[in-house]
């Protein structure tokens, strides 16, 4: 399997946005990859307000543009996250995934919502204009079954340990990290994530834009099960590609059984709303859009 990340610049301009993306992927398809990822909230600036003013329901022009980028493209999409609409007017921070004929196979709505104050550093608080997520994501591809998370959804390994007992083998992680958490905890929650699932991470971001009031790290990352980096940028736009070997997987789980070794006859990781989320195929989009 050949992952394609692509780390794009956002702009105030959603069209302009939804344009790179698709140059991106493109590109991104020249290089053979089977699939291809966007970073969180790449439709628009990262800021709490923007949140509601860009959101849309699924099915909606955002979506339609997605679908068929992965249908003309002939790839799997991890399309990012945008900011999702429902019927009641909720507003989430919502990854889809389309497979190679644009159909949406996945759908994961963040869980854990970004509320920090660092003291002399970053504050911010998602949780004033987004709602939670209440599941946990996997999605099964020709390559196998992967898992989908969300930038802060990183910082708890439960989650991770969660999808990997439900047969991930790889997690893809649309996340913007900023000037301040980045340079620490970036390369090190990835490596360490995929050693604790023995699954590979991958980790996409925006690019950062020095004039945004929220300022991406970008550093989009490949980790491999035992915790290696196969690949980093920087923070600048461009994209990053990466072979998997998925004997890797079988190998760190033979040779170091951190999965099937665990004693849960004295405790357990137990998902609490029941099942994990199973999206059903939604049909592509095939007119051509306008306006």
């Amino acid at each position: 399997m050949i992952v394609a990340q692509c780390q794009t610049l956002v702009s105030a301009d959603l069209e302009q946005n939804l344009a790179g993306a698709r140059t991106c992927l493109n590109e991104a398809a020249e290089s053979h990859a089977d699939v291809v990822m966007f970073g969180e909230m790449f439709t628009c600036p990262y800021e709490t307000g923007n949140f509601p003013r860009y959101a849309e329901e699924e099915g909606g022009r955002t979506w339609k543009a997605l679908s068929l980028m992965a249908k003309e493209a002939g790839v799997y999409l991890i399309a990012g996250s945008v900011p999702e609409r429902d019927p009641a007017g909720r507003v989430y921070n919502t990854a889809y995934v389309f497979d190679r004929s644009g159909l949406q196979i996945a759908k994961h709505r963040k869980v854990h919502l970004f509320d920090i104050d660092i003291k002399g550093g970053q504050k911010f608080k998602e949780s004033d204009t987004l709602t939670p997520g209440d599941s946990y994501t996997v999605f099964d591809t020709e390559f196998g079954r992967a898992g989908l998370a969300i930038c802060f959804d990183l910082r708890f390994p439960e989650l991770f340990r969660m999808m990997a007992l439900a047969g991930a083998e790889c997690v893809f992680v649309p996340a913007a990290f900023n000037d301040t958490t980045g340079p620490l905890h970036w390369e090190l929650l990835f490596r360490a994530r995929a050693v604790d699932s023995q699954c590979f991470l991958f980790g996409t971001s925006d690019a950062r834009d020095g004039n945004a009031a929220y300022r991406a790290y970008g550093h989009s990352i490949a980790v491999d099960p035992w915790g290696k980096v196969l690949g980093m940028l920087d923070e600048k736009p461009g994209i990053l590609v990466t072979g998997v070997e998925t004997k890797k997987i079988r190998e760190a789980r033979e040779q170091i059984p951190v999965l099937s070794a665990r004693r849960t006859d004295l405790y357990d990781v137990v998902w609490k709303k029941g099942s994990c989320r199973e999206s059903g195929k939604t049909p592509v989009i095939t007119e051509p859009l306008h306006g």
